[in-house]
This record gives C-alpha cells, sequence and structure tokens, in this order.
C-alpha cells in the first residue's frame, strides 16, 4: 500500500494541512502512521477516510460530528451549515471582536476554506446586510475577515504556488475580493490583491500566471468586448463573481441552440 505525505495528501484531496491537522488532533478522524523523525505519512484507507470527511463536509455535517458518523453511531445532521452560521452571529452580536477573531481562526482549521466561505460567510453577509440595524456587525465581521485574509495570503507565501494577481473590476461588494484571496490562498496560491476595483483595467505588462477578475452584475458591452480580446491575445484573464456565471449561462444556452437563428445568447446577460 502506497503512503503519502501531509502535503502530498493535501494535493490529493484538495485539503489544507492545517485542516488535516486539526482532524488528527481535535477530533481524531485521522490517524496516520509516523516516518522515525516523527513526520506524518497516510495511506489509501486514510485517503478514503478524508475524502469521506469532505462528502459529510459537503452536506452541511459539522466536524464535530463526523466521528460519530464514521462509526456508525449517528445519524447525520443536515443544517450544521445553518447552526455554524447562528454560532458566529451570536459571537458577533456579544461585540467582543477577539472572540469573532478566535472563532473564525478556528472554523478556518477546521473546514475547507472554500466551504466555510460559501456556506457560511456569505450567507451570514448577506444576512446582515438586509437590516440596517445590523450594519454595525457587518462592517465588524468585514474588517475581521480582511485580517483574517491578509493573514492567509501571508501564510501562503511561506510556501511554492502559483503566483496571483486578484481584482475587482466595476462596481462590486469590495469584501467580495478577500473572501476569494482566503479560498486562494488556502489552495497555496500566492495573491496579489488589489483592493480598489478597476473601471479600465489593463493587464498587458502584468507578470502574474493567473489573473482573476471580479465583477457582479451583467457586463457592459464595453466590458464584454475587453474580455474576448483578453482572451484572443493570450492573457490569462478569469472571470469570477456573479458577472462570471452570467456568461457560463448564456455559454450553456448557446450550445444548447445549436443554432444561427437563436441570435447570441450573451446578449441577454449584456447591458
Amino acid at each position: 500500500m502506497s503512503l503519502y505525505s501531509i502535503g502530498e495528501v493535501a494535493r490529493i484531496c484538495g485539503i489544507n494541512p492545517v485542516t488535516l491537522r486539526a482532524w488528527q488532533r481535535r477530533y481524531g478522524l485521522l490517524k496516520p502512521q509516523r516516518t522515525e523523525g516523527g513526520h506524518r505519512l497516510f495511506d489509501d484507507n486514510d485517503l478514503e477516510t478524508i475524502r469521506t470527511i469532505i462528502g459529510w463536509i459537503n452536506r452541511g455535517v459539522q466536524v464535530s460530528q463526523v466521528k460519530a458518523l464514521l462509526e456508525g453511531n449517528e445519524a447525520p445532521v443536515a443544517n450544521g451549515w445553518v447552526q455554524i452560521e447562528q454560532k458566529l452571529l451570536l459571537v458577533l452580536q456579544e461585540d467582543k471582536t477577539q472572540k469573532v477573531r478566535q472563532l473564525i481562526l478556528e472554523l478556518g482549521r477546521e473546514y475547507p476554506a472554500e466551504n466555510l466561505i460559501n456556506h457560511v460567510v456569505r450567507p451570514l453577509r448577506t444576512r446582515l446586510s438586509a437590516n440596517i440595524s445590523t450594519s454595525y456587525l457587518l462592517g465588524v465581521l468585514d474588517g475581521i475577515l480582511i485580517e483574517h485574509a491578509v493573514m492567509s495570503m501571508a501564510a501562503a507565501r511561506k510556501k511554492p504556488g502559483v503566483k496571483v494577481l486578484l481584482a475587482g473590476w466595476g462596481e462590486i461588494d469590495r469584501t467580495e475580493l478577500w473572501l476569494e484571496a482566503i479560498v486562494l490562498s488556502h489552495q497555496g496560491k500566492h495573491i496579489d490583491l488589489l483592493p480598489e476595483p478597476l473601471a479600465d483595467p489593463h493587464f498587458e505588462n502584468v507578470k502574474a500566471e493567473r489573473i482573476l477578475l471580479w465583477a457582479e452584475g451583467r457586463m457592459t458591452r464595453a466590458h464584454y468586448s475587453k474580455y474576448l480580446n483578453w482572451q484572443q491575445v493570450g492573457l490569462p484573464v478569469e472571470l469570477l463573481g456573479s458577472a462570471a456565471m452570467l456568461l457560463q449561462s448564456a455559454a450553456d444556452e448557446e450550445s444548447a441552440a445549436h443554432s444561427a437563428e437563436e441570435g447570441d445568447p450573451h446578449d441577454k446577460y449584456l447591458t
């Protein structure tokens, strides 16, 4: 049976080594072997266990409940993400920012960053932004999330990784840039983040292996034309955010139409 280092397991399973250590130390979910020097070694059975754990977490099960599930001693709880979101909200309402920082740090160790951001942080921000009475809490949360993003980016740069430029385009929710930076950093990317959105980006002289551009809502025809030009000249520009999802929907419609009479499906997603 093959043996893998924690770094190899992280690459194979797409999960941060910090999270693997937390699953082992705090929850006893993993029992890797050790080299004479004390380094962890995982086998194929461990990889299967890790994939099972990820599957439970993707379904909204809290990591604290996973061990019982693996042992067959407990039924799954489907609303785990909602419970974590509520826990974070309650700590925010105590107005003790250090407790919020500590909780986000702990959650960041225990859960894959993408799951935590998409299933807890983004829903909570939407919830807080819906009411003017909670705008202060949203501001506190955003400040702490930006701090967390800076720490995540700094930690990622200590190891080899792909250099990525992350920027916003036009009117956007700026905190979304920092949330995306957290996710990318936990994937091992080296992020250079431009905190101010760009009105008219020019990337011809940018030295980055990938350029990720966060845009929201319907793109203008001028923006879409500019984006197509980047693609045509081979610039490594990728769209993120709702603008990217709208364009993908248009591309899917175009593929399904199979007819020039249908026109350009992108039109309905442009202004």
